[in-house]
């Protein structure tokens, strides 16, 4: 249900959406590199961005972190690590002929749909990946089998789908995409092709879904929902498209409070607040400050969902993070 102001907080107020923020895919990724500059020491090499939030890449380049696009920018035998949106085959093919010491944080919940994949090539199904042309996660993904994988971005790309039988053909999808927006692409899949097969669980990030719900139970009120995020962040992005399609009369992303303006508030009494899961919390303080600095109220968060998902670090960190404590113990 939709949060419900009384009277008084209608005067002027703001919400603000919990969950929101850090999953436990970009805090295992964050973390991991963090910890692999403590143990090695700088500089350590990502490849692609680690999660897709600006200021997170940057305070990771201030501590020696260098980020590289793809590996042949990363000197032989140096440690590299692979984003939370998850490499190809060939990828770690070419950093194994470079002979380059490699962490994978890749988030669980991508690694999980690499392997759905591989299973339904192994089983010989066209597999119809719905994602964004260009993205890491889908070029991972499609990278596992590419030619059993073809992209649909959309419902109208399927009208040009070309499957070799009909009835063997299953979907995948990128998980941060827009849970409706999904369904109605795989609705589209299933008119043509009725036996379409469904992955054995959800593709779509649970975080990415709570997210998602929370702003939609806080956008019906909002004269202006702010979302927190980076511009080539797909969730962040499209947390400000479903807020409007909730009722929000007005939506807009940005990286920082830096980049609100003024004029957006003209006007309005009830400001909607949430940032996706790539966003560390002190950005989202920052737009709070700003407007309590215009007279706005402290925010009331609204808890539509409870978040404890911890994932481990990679276990090739964690191993050599064990040997160090030991050499450090028998020193």
């Amino acid at each position: 249900m939709p949060a419900v102001l009384s009277p008084e907080e209608a005067e002027q107020a703001v919400l603000l959406a919990a969950p929101r923020g850090y999953c436990a895919g970009v805090d295992r990724a964050v973390i991991t590199v963090e910890k692999a500059l403590d143990l090695y020491g700088a500089p350590v090499y990502v490849r692609k961005q680690i999660v897709h939030n600006k200021h997170v890449v940057a305070n990771l380049e201030s501590r020696g972190a260098i980020f590289v696009e793809e590996l042949d920018e990363v000197p032989t035998g140096q440690t590299v690590v692979f984003s939370a949106h998850g490499v190809s085959p060939a990828v770690h093919a070419e950093a194994a002929e470079r002979d380059l010491k490699t962490i994978d944080a890749t988030c669980p919940l991508v690694t999980k749909v690499h392997h759905e994949a591989k299973r339904f090539a192994a089983e010989d199904y066209d597999i119809l990946l719905i994602g964004h042309e260009g993205h890491e996660e889908v070029e991972g993904t499609a990278g596992e089998a590419p030619e059993h994988i073809q992209l649909v971005q959309g419902p109208e790309d399927v009208a040009g789908i070309v499957v070799r039988d009909p009835n063997r053909v299953a979907w995948l999808s990128q998980t941060t995409l827009s849970v409706d927006e999904t369904m109605a692409t795989v609705a589209a899949i299933r008119e043509r092709f009725p036996a379409l097969l469904d992955p054995p669980s959800d593709d779509i990030c649970y975080a990415t879904q709570n997210r998602q719900m929370a702003i939609k139970e806080i956008s019906p009120e909002a004269d202006l929902v702010i979302v927190v995020g980076s511009a080539n962040s797909s969730n962040s992005v499209r947390l400000a498209e479903v807020a409007l399609e909730a009722g929000a009369k007005a939506a807009y992303r940005v990286d920082d409070a830096g980049e609100i303006e003024e004029a957006w508030l003209d006007g309005v009494q009830t400001v909607s607040v949430t940032s996706g899961a790539s966003v560390p919390e002190d950005l989202v303080q920052g737009v709070l400050g700003f407007l309590a600095e215009r007279g706005y109220p402290d925010a009331r968060a609204v808890h539509s969902a409870e978040e404890s998902l911890i994932f481990a670090l990679p276990p090739e960190l964690r191993r050599d993070i064990r040997a160090a404590e030991k050499a450090a113990a028998g020193s």
